[in-house]
């Protein structure tokens, strides 16, 4: 046990000082052998000591190298493994809300369907119900009309009667002197006030019966008869008339007036019953707008609903960059009128458009080198106009340009000495064009020797074409005709040949037949 611990590290031991010796105080010499051998040792102790620390602290700085090291590749790993995971969280999530979504989607389809086939069906059951008020309606407005129809011709009947009646009243009082007749006519045609019957077009039916109508008809008939009573007093009676022919007449006024107030009645009661039909026909009209009201709107609701089925919402997981919207700029960007289009339209689309683009920078190069030379030109056009503008200015200095005398020498002096350098010059060129001259005709008298050599050639050359074609003519003649001879001999021998072989043909028959004649043939007969 030392220091209180049972077990001694190495850092503890390097951590103890070794004590320098007493004598170091002193001066180094003052120090005697022995001390000198001590502080030798001590050194040496302090190198071992100091270098066993450099030691322990490389250990130690290597040691936290690799721990160092292996903290941050566990850092790495357990970053990698946490983004990894972030990402598997953030797909997890994506995949989750992307079912979510399909979800939904299916929850509304189906709750637009079940919406829409609920009102379906409510339409349905509506359109049934006008259809049967519909079919009630056109009984009741062909029961209605028909009842018309035969009513109408009883009141066309009466009103023919009335007329008939009021035709028939001078015949019937012919017997009377004329200006009686004139007389009676306006007593016939004149009425007392009668009670107005109110007409009753808002009752259900007016093919029912109705006491209070009727009553109220009664009642304005018994007033009327009691006024035509008083009409018919002998009171009234014209002045030179019998009294039987006023009777008479009375009892034909009091007939044509129950036949106008009969006739009045019908059309009264006629009036009512058309009223009542044109309702029952608006009624009727109405019902029907009501059904082809419902029809359009189920139409619309079945177009409604195929539309639907058939515009279905599919999920697609695209890549960013794919989606090209307008508004895109949005949070939840609208769809509803975005187009699928295949990868392949869209490169063959960039391709068409990225060649018209190098169409265009080419148009636009050859444009700007065109321009370009356009500048060159007036540029070398200003050039070549300054050029000559400054050739006029020396030509008009030296026009304006004084010669003096010495001027005049230098001039002559430099003139002499350009013209004998021509003149070399000029001799020079000129032996020159003399030596190539010379070469050039014996050239010339080279090609001519040799083609007079190649004409002689040639003629000889001829000679023997000529010669050889004449040898080939003649034999080729000879073997043509005797080639043709041949041929007509064979074609003499074949003619003989088949005149032979007809002859033969002819007298082998003739032989034959001879033969049949000398000797019977015998056939074999069948029992």
């Amino acid at each position: 046990m030392m220091g209180g611990v049972l077990e001694v590290k190495k850092e503890d031991i390097l951590k103890i000082e070794i004590p320098p010796p007493p004598f170091i105080s002193k001066p180094d010499t003052l120090w005697n052998e022995e001390e000198k051998k001590v502080f030798k040792e001590y050194e040496k102790k302090v190198k071992e000591l100091n270098e066993e620390r450099e030691k322990y602290r490389k250990t130690l700085e290597t040691e936290l190298k690799k721990l160092q090291n292996s903290i941050q590749e566990t850092t790495q790993t357990f970053d990698d493994t946490v983004s990894k995971l972030f990402e598997r969280k953030v797909k997890s999530e994506m995949v989750i809300y992307q079912e979510e979504l399909k979800i939904s989607n299916l929850l509304y389809s189906l709750l637009l369907d079940e919406e829409l086939s609920t009102r379906e069906a409510g339409l349905n059951h509506f359109l049934e119900k006008k259809r049967k008020e519909k079919l009630s309606t056109a009984a009741a407005v062909q029961t209605a009309r028909a009842q018309v129809d035969a009513y109408r011709e009883t009141y066309d009947n009466l009103a023919a009667e009335d007329k008939i009646l009021e035709r028939g009243f001078r015949k019937e009082f012919s017997d009377v002197p004329a200006y009686h007749i004139d007389h009676l006519f306006k007593l016939y045609k004149r009425r007392p006030r009668a009670q107005k019957i109110k007409m009753h077009l808002d009752t259900a039916n007016p093919y029912g019966d109705r006491p209070g109508s009727a009553r109220a008809y009664k009642e304005a008939l018994a007033h009327l008869m009691k006024a035509i009573d008083e009409m018919d007093d002998p009171g009234n009676m014209p002045e030179g008339l019998d009294l039987p022919v006023w009777e008479r007449f009375c009892l034909a006024r009091r007939t044509k007036v129950e036949s106008e107030q009969l006739v009045k009645r019908k059309a009264l009661t006629l009036a009512e019953m058309q009223a009542f039909l044109q309702k029952r026909v608006e009624d009727d009209e109405k019902i029907r707008m009501d059904i082809d009201k419902i029809l359009s709107e189920l139409n619309m609701l079945r177009e409604e609903k195929m539309r639907f089925q058939l515009d279905l919402n599919i999920q697609f997981l695209l890549k960013q960059g794919q989606v090209e919207l307008e508004s895109a700029a949005e949070l939840i960007p609208d769809y509803t009128d975005a187009i699928l289009i295949h990868k392949s339209v869209i490169e063959e689309l960039n391709c068409i458009i990225r060649a018209q683009g190098e169409k265009k920078i080419a148009s636009m190069v050859e444009s700007k080198d065109f321009s370009k030379g356009i500048f060159q030109l007036e540029w070398e056009h200003k050039k070549m106009k300054m050029l000559m503008e400054d050739l006029n200015q020396k030509a008009r200095d030296i026009q304006n340009l004084h010669v003096s005398r010495d001027r005049q020498l230098v001039s002559n002096f430099s003139y002499l000495l350009h013209s004998t350098g021509n003149t070399q010059l000029h001799k020079k060129n000129v032996k020159n064009r003399q030596k190539a001259f010379k070469e050039l005709e014996k050239r010339i008298c080279l090609k001519e020797q040799a083609n007079y050599k190649l004409s002689q050639e040639l003629q000889e050359v001829l000679v023997s074409v000529s010669e050889r074609r004449h040898i080939f003519e003649l034999v080729s003649e000879k073997a043509a005709k005797e080639h043709y001879q041949d041929i007509v001999q064979r074609r003499q021998l074949v003619d003989l040949a088949k005149e032979q072989a007809q002859e033969i043909s002819i007298l082998q028959a003739e032989v034959e037949r001879l033969r049949m004649r000398t000797f019977p043939a015998l056939l074999e007969m069948e029992y």
